[in-house]
């Protein structure tokens, strides 16, 4: 996937109403490290601010960054107007160095989409020794809580009807990361459950990186591809909310001193 595909008024404007599970990923991570708060943090690929909002409960000051300047603009709206959360539009393998050195960094949902080689060298810079990298994902699956009907829908409609573009999704190992200057502290997976209804399901599932692929590729419009949607999910729904399972992980890094 091209970095531009995510700089789209349209697609920036619907991740603003993803579900905000980062903060629970957040609250996690603080929990298993010890009750702390850090000066700075930078999240790395923002998208429309929802990790950064969530990184700022346990930091004083938080720079985020996205390459897409349309995100940048839907961040700052969702971010309001806290001094003390800052934007530029940047990727994450030519980031800056910020004034001072970061504490934490994090980087959710963006990985996938990073050449490592040439983002952890440049992140080492941006972070003070002992600082942590915490990079997570979390993705809606296969599974609604109570509903065999959905999971049978995911197979044979949905990713059938568009099929998932290839993506990164390797687990980093401690060998692949110490010649950064890293080391991995846990990796554990996560599960966290999120209720929707028809409505906002299919806007959400009007985001999802292959149905982008299709829609921007023109091979169907947007109103296509909705009514779609509403056709095949409404006898999923029996006009009442569902509660999806998300799943994903949650990893630990940490740079050495030195």
């Amino acid at each position: 996937m091209k970095n531009t595909d995510f700089d789209y008024k349209r697609i920036a404007e619907g991740y603003r109403n993803r579900p905000f599970l980062h903060k629970q990923v957040i609250a996690k991570f603080q929990e298993d490290i010890g009750e702390r708060h850090f000066a700075l943090g930078l999240d790395i690929g923002c998208g429309a601010g929802l990790s950064t909002k969530a990184l700022k409960d346990i930091c004083a000051k938080v720079m985020g960054s996205d390459i897409s300047p349309e995100m940048i603009r839907v961040a700052r709206e969702v971010c309001g107007s806290d001094e003390q959360i800052t934007f530029i539009v940047s990727s994450a393998e030519e980031i800056v160095n910020p004034d001072e050195k970061a504490d934490i960094v994090t980087a959710a949902g963006a990985i996938q989409w990073i050449d490592r080689a040439r983002f952890l060298p440049r992140i080492r810079q941006a972070m003070k020794d002992g600082g942590y990298l915490l990079i997570y994902d979390f993705a809606i699956s296969d599974k609604m809580l109570g509903n065999q009907t959905y999971t049978d829908w995911w197979h044979n409609q949905y990713l059938k009807e568009f099929p998932r573009p290839f993506r990164d999704e390797s687990i980093w190992k401690s060998e692949d990361i110490a010649p950064y200057g890293f080391r991995i502290l846990k990796q554990i997976p996560l599960e966290m459950a999120y209720s929707f209804d028809l409505v906002s399901f299919i806007e959400f599932m009007m985001i999802q990186s292959n149905v982008n692929a299709r829609v921007d590729t023109d091979e169907r419009n947007e109103e296509m591809v909705y009514e779609w949607f509403r056709k095949t999910l409404s006898p999923i729904f029996h006009g009442a909310n569902q509660s999806l399972l998300f799943k994903g992980y949650s990893w630990y890094l940490q740079k050495e001193t030195g």
